[in-house]
C-alpha cells in the first residue's frame, strides 16, 4: 500500500515534529505543571495570530473545491470564532491578565512568523498551500493532546486546551484536513512539502518561545 502523502510530509520533518510533540511545553500542560506566566506568554501569543487563522480558514473554503468541503470549513470557522476565542478570554481573565498583558508586549518572532506564513499561504490561492499549513497546525495538536492521561488537569485553562485539541469533532475535522490534502497536495507536491516544512519549524519554535523569558 502506498504511503499516505501526508505521512511523507510528516516524515519529512522530522525531527521537528517529534520534538515538537515531545516539547517541554507540552509535557507540562499534560501533567499541570506548567507555570502560570509560560502559559499566559503562551496564550497571549497564540491569541494574536487567531486573525490570521481565521484568514487561512477562509482561504481554504473558498479555494475548496466540494460543497461538502466548504460546510465542514465553515463549521470550524464558527468553532474558532466562538468557543475556541472564548476559552481565550476566559483564560486572561483565570489568569490576571490584563488588557494591557495582552497589547503591551511585541510579537514574538514564531507569532510573526506564523501571521505570515498563514497570510502568504491564503494569498498564494492554492487550495493545498492552505491546507499544509492547517494539517500541520491542528494535526500536530491533536497528537500531541492524544498524549493525555486521565484525569486531566485540575484547572481548566490546561484542560480545556487539551480537550480542544482531541475530542470527537476535532479528529474528524484532522482526518478531513488529511484526506483533501492526500487528495490535492501530490499534484503540488513542492509547495505543499514548503509549507509544511516551514509550519513545523515555526510550531517548534513558539512552544520555545514559551519560555524565552527564564533565565
Amino acid at each position: 500500500m502506498t504511503e499516505r502523502f501526508t505521512e511523507t510530509l510528516r516524515q519529512a520533518s522530522q525531527p521537528a515534529w517529534s520534538q515538537s510533540v515531545g516539547h517541554r511545553f507540552v509535557r507540562e500542560l499534560l501533567d499541570g505543571s506548567v507555570s502560570d506566566a509560560v502559559m499566559a506568554r503562551y496564550l497571549i501569543q497564540d491569541h494574536r495570530f487567531l486573525d490570521s487563522f481565521l484568514t487561512l480558514l477562509g482561504a481554504a473554503l473558498a479555494g475548496a473545491d466540494s460543497f461538502e468541503a466548504r460546510i465542514r470549513f465553515g463549521r470550524f470557522i464558527g468553532m474558532v470564532s466562538g468557543e475556541e476565542n472564548t476559552y481565550f478570554l476566559r483564560s486572561f481573565e483565570a489568569l490576571g491578565v490584563s488588557e494591557q498583558d495582552r497589547t503591551a508586549p511585541p510579537d514574538t518572532k514564531p507569532t510573526a512568523g506564523f501571521k505570515a506564513i498563514m497570510r502568504e499561504a491564503a494569498a498564494t490561492r492554492s487550495y493545498a498551500a492552505a491546507l499544509s499549513v492547517l494539517v500541520v497546525a491542528e494535526w500536530l495538536y491533536l497528537d500531541w493532546a492524544q498524549q493525555a492521561s486521565q484525569p486531566l488537569p485540575a484547572s481548566f485553562v490546561h484542560a480545556e486546551w487539551i480537550t480542544l485539541h482531541d475530542n470527537p469533532d476535532f479528529r474528524d475535522f484532522v482526518g478531513f484536513l488529511r484526506t483533501e490534502l492526500d487528495r490535492v497536495g501530490p499534484q503540488d507536491a513542492e509547495t505543499s512539502r514548503d509549507f509544511f516544512l516551514r509550519t513545523i519549524a515555526l510550531e517548534k519554535a513558539f512552544f520555545d518561545s514559551a519560555y524565552a523569558d527564564e533565565a
